[in-house]
């Protein structure tokens, strides 16, 4: 039990660990939000470990990177590695915003990859040096808050600009190209969730409407997916 109530403790505070398991009072109004949010958070966490693992996938089985635009990935990279800095900087529960942590690794592997395939493996070598090394300077505590703040909200356009770009790049190819569906439904689920904890547990009206815009974004390209379903072998069969 104390195993137990030691875990319990580690998310939630000792007033809602005795309304739940003491007084077994499971509707308390600001525990079971608070619960709720805090499983959400988790959830979201664990499924970002996995969520660009599909696309990373597809790229290294088909050895092709074929219809996704790396331009938009550098910008989103940008812009989720902007995001996390700003979290870790201000202290906030790891909670509200792990799921970034892991958006930026694999997001930075899809770069690499792109270049790798695209016949530029120097530049890719060159890129995972550069983008750790920014890395290490935003998240080590040298970067002042002021301009991590300025990073944070700038990173809002560049998120939408990475998401359209890619969208455009769908609409002008015909097809997703080797886009992934798994990760794409689970990048909109993931940020429409956030919405909800990120109000819940931050406040910070930066980091909600950066999750608004991404899930806004993320629908078109689930809806290009669908639309696109049955379009992507025939046109990727006659560009080989």
């Amino acid at each position: 039990m104390d195993i137990f109530r030691k875990s319990v403790l580690q998310f939630l505070p000792q007033q809602c660990f005795d309304e739940f398991f003491v007084d077994f009072n499971f509707f308390h109004a600001f525990c079971l939000k608070l619960a709720i949010t805090k499983g959400l958070g988790i959830g979201i966490i664990l499924g970002s470990v996995l969520v660009k693992v599909p696309q990373i996938v597809k790229i290294l089985k088909a050895k092709s990177a074929e219809g996704i635009n790396l331009f938009g990935v550098l910008l989103e990279l940008m812009g989720v590695a902007a995001s996390a800095a700003y979290c870790l900087a201000n202290g906030y529960p790891f909670s509200s915003w792990g799921e970034t942590f892991f958006l930026v690794i694999e997001t930075a592997a899809i770069a690499f990859l792109i270049l790798f395939y695209n016949q530029k493996k120097e530049g890719a070598y060159s890129f995972l040096i550069v983008f750790t090394t920014l890395c290490y300077i935003l998240g080590s505590g040298f970067t002042p808050i002021n301009i991590l703040s300025f990073l944070q909200l700038a990173s809002v356009p560049v998120v939408i600009s990475g998401k359209l770009v890619q969208v455009v790049e769908n609409y002008k190819n015909g097809h997703t190209g080797q886009l992934s569906a798994i990760t794409v439904s689970l990048l909109f689920l993931g940020s429409s969730a956030r919405i909800f904890t990120s109000i819940q547990e931050t406040g910070d009206w930066l980091i909600i409407f950066n999750y608004i815009s991404a899930a806004v974004v993320n629908f078109f390209l689930v809806f290009q997916m669908v639309l696109y379903w049955n379009v992507v072998p025939q046109k990727l069969k006659k560009s080989d």
